[in-house]
């Protein structure tokens, strides 16, 4: 006779593998671009509910929001050799994107820096982009290593990263809820049914998300005649910086160590691309 754990727990995968297949079937398999030199060929799982037309007009919106808090702050675009250097490294990565994704040519790009000790950038749906200042002072970023990093960031745009992570988050939260009523749970089942999630599922996902955009990026660099391999140098000046990281199983990016190596054989494997580049400037 099976203990009640072992019943529970069986009821437990059922949901569980139940709440997959209907999640599954309310799902659509989209290859958001080609897969390019560096072979991006995943398959992503996208729920109809989560349009990206939706998410570019929301990016779109604030982005603006964000824009206006920022010259009301008198920190937007404040240096203006900085901002024009960002902007024209950006325009030839533009025309670079095609490559992977023909349409992002033609979207309504916009590309702004804010002023702030922040070591950051991100690029929305759609194309709007931002870059923080302190993110190249503080690094002292060559040409090379601001492409590498606008390039990274192009990418979650190109491959909708943002868009099959609400798709994700969308299906979790159906998971989760048939899983805790098939097992009469309440918020400990919950809580525990979420956390299984973002450690299997979730963090995995994110990582894939940065690795994709790590290889584009280093693409879009070459492909815009920019030196791939600056890339890392990026990241070991990022590293240079210091800060505690856990365990890489538990973390939304890849470790230091897996992320150089990668982008040591990707660099190499796009260098051609730069060489050709180059040869037509």
């Amino acid at each position: 006779m099976r203990s009640f754990h072992e019943t529970r727990a069986g009821r437990l995968a059922a949901a569980g593998a139940l709440a997959l297949v209907l999640l599954s079937g309310g799902c659509e398999s989209v290859q958001t671009t080609s897969a390019g030199a560096v072979g991006i060929e995943r398959t992503q799982r996208m729920s109809p509910l989560v349009a990206e037309a939706d998410l570019r007009k929301q990016a779109a919106a604030s982005y603006q929001q964000i824009l206006t808090k920022e010259r009301q702050q008198g920190a937007l675009n404040t240096d203006v050799a900085l901002t024009k250097r960002v902007r024209a490294i950006t325009a030839r990565l533009i025309p670079a994107a095609g490559a992977f994704r023909p349409e992002a040519t033609n979207w309504n790009w916009e590309v702004n820096v804010i002023r702030s000790d922040q070591m950051n950038a991100w690029c929305m749906p759609g194309g709007k982009i931002a870059v923080y200042s302190g993110l190249i002072t503080k690094l002292n970023l060559t040409d090379d290593e601001i492409a590498a990093i606008i390039g990274h960031e192009i990418a979650h745009a190109l491959r909708e990263h943002a868009r099959e992570r609400a798709s994700e988050q969308l299906g979790a939260q159906v998971l989760v809820s048939g899983a805790v009523m098939a097992i009469g749970g309440g918020q400990a089942s919950a809580d525990l049914g979420n956390l299984f999630y973002k450690s299997f599922f979730g963090l995995p996902n994110s990582r894939l998300h940065e690795t994709e955009a790590d290889r584009i990026g280093v693409e879009l660099a070459a492909r815009a005649g920019y030196d791939p391999r600056a890339a890392i140098s990026l990241w070991r000046k990022m590293g240079s910086q210091g800060g505690a990281s856990g365990p890489e199983f538990l973390s939304t990016h890849p470790s230091p160590a897996t992320r150089l190596a990668d982008l040591e054989v990707y660099s190499e494997r796009v260098m051609p691309l730069y060489e050709q580049a180059r040869r037509g400037r």
